[in-house]
């Protein structure tokens, strides 16, 4: 499967883990760890990137508590009209981009957002678009987030930046990539100040070593 075919299946994906499969369910600790973070780390002014936003479960959230400079980007089709309908507030209040995240991110400014974050969304990124985490690290001013399914990546002896992801799959159906974003991050020039491993997902934050 290549690059383009892991954005296709994204964009056309109905059903489970869609738009309307998130929208269902509503934020969960995923959500509170994002905010947990931001409340330790920047105040309710700072702007907020999400990456992979799909309905916006997760910006919503952060919107109650008082969030409100929010940005997203999503491939989905469905994403924003879920949105629209489910988080109505969000969707009148922030900023929204429905295309790849490498197709956005290299036309935002150096140090646009003071926070990017993902929530399982990375994990879906293939070797072929791995450029766009330089992207990422650049657009981010002082905090960036990952919540991702990081497998056994990170207990690996071989850490070169050449080494290829780890791959599984999810009902046989998409892959995962699994990368130890400590090393990916921190070879960019950022520096780890927080590291949570959960059952599924691995928490990480980072911040601007320039800062």
């Amino acid at each position: 499967m290549n690059s383009n075919e892991v954005r296709r299946q994204w964009a056309e994906r109905t059903g489970e883990y869609s738009p309307e499969y998130y929208a269902y369910y509503g934020p969960d600790e995923r959500s509170e760890s994002v905010r947990g973070l931001l409340e330790r780390f920047v105040d309710r002014d700072a702007s907020v990137l999400e990456l992979g936003c799909s309905s916006g479960r997760h910006l919503a959230h952060l919107h109650e508590h008082g969030f409100e400079d929010l940005t997203g980007i999503d491939v989905n089709d469905d994403a924003f009209d879920v949105m629209d309908e489910t988080y109505p507030d969000l969707a009148a209040a922030g900023t929204f981009y429905h295309d790849t995240i490498e197709g956005v991110v290299g036309d935002f400014d150096d140090d646009q957002f003071d926070v990017v974050y993902s929530v399982e969304t990375l994990q879906h990124l293939h070797p072929d678009a791995e450029w766009v985490l330089e992207d990422i690290s650049r657009i981010t001013d002082d905090l960036l987030i990952t919540v991702e399914n990081e497998g056994e990546a990170a207990d690996h002896t071989d850490h070169s930046a050449s080494a290829d992801p780890d791959v599984s799959y999810v009902n046989d159906d998409f892959p995962l990539y699994h990368r130890d974003w400590n090393r990916v991050f921190t070879e960019l020039g950022l520096l780890e100040v927080e590291m949570e491993r959960g059952d599924r997902d691995t928490v990480r934050a980072f911040r601007n070593s320039q800062e």
